[in-house]
């Protein structure tokens, strides 16, 4: 199996890269990043891209899946402009692109809550998102939705780290969908999503990944 891999330098992404590259099911990861990777491997291939301008007609796009974990915060792109950019139409792109080239399954990291009728505009946006990839046709489709993420990051996000310790002491009183949700689970939760690819939407929720 040849898997694409979007995101692969987040902290979700970081995790699923080296799942894929230890998964003996895995013949082939392509992970499209806008720096190179600094740990090779025979698996990997790491095209150099301008997510603004991907190459349509690239040879790497030709996978049997994606797995897409693209995703930033409006503090950090700097706009809802620069956000949506970067969480509705890069994972977009890359669906209809990869599609083309005869990618039958997706699997997207995308977010508890997300709904494309919100008022709340993160929340919106992940859910105009995932309602436009099963517009696609994929044969399989899967949307992971994580709660709040445990793991180190590369930046450092004040409200997200609050947050982390209040749950890590709460956390055996609080409902399972309420918990935080290790990187490392999520990482998996897609891999074996796009292993074991059953036909149609499937949705797996915060409280399957604590």
């Amino acid at each position: 199996m040849r898997v694409l891999l979007v995101g692969a330098t987040g902290l979700v992404g970081r995790h699923v890269l080296a799942g894929l590259l230890a998964d003996p099911r895995i013949d082939a990861v392509v992970a499209p990043t806008r720096r190179p990777l600094t740990t090779p491997h025979p698996k990997l291939r790491n095209p150099v891209v301008d997510f603004d301008a991907l190459p349509d007609a690239a040879d790497w796009w030709a996978v049997d899946a994606v797995i897409c974990t693209l995703g930033t915060t409006i503090r950090d792109a700097g706009s809802q402009a620069a956000f949506r950019r970067v969480d509705f139409d890069y994972p977009l792109q890359v669906a209809q692109l990869a599609l083309r080239h005869g990618a039958r399954i997706y699997a997207l990291n995308s977010a508890a809550g997300a709904d494309a009728g919100s008022r709340i505009f993160y929340s919106r946006v992940k859910g105009e998102l995932e309602t436009a990839l099963e517009g696609l046709g994929f044969a399989s489709l899967l949307l992971v939705r994580p709660g709040l993420i445990g793991g180190r990051r590369d930046s450092f996000r004040l409200g997200e780290r609050v947050a982390t310790v209040a749950l890590r002491v709460l956390g055996p009183v609080l409902p399972r969908r309420l918990r935080i949700n290790p990187a490392g689970r999520i990482a998996q939760a897609l891999i074996d999503g796009v292993v074991d690819a059953r036909p149609g939407c499937r949705v797996v929720t915060s409280d399957a990944l604590v």
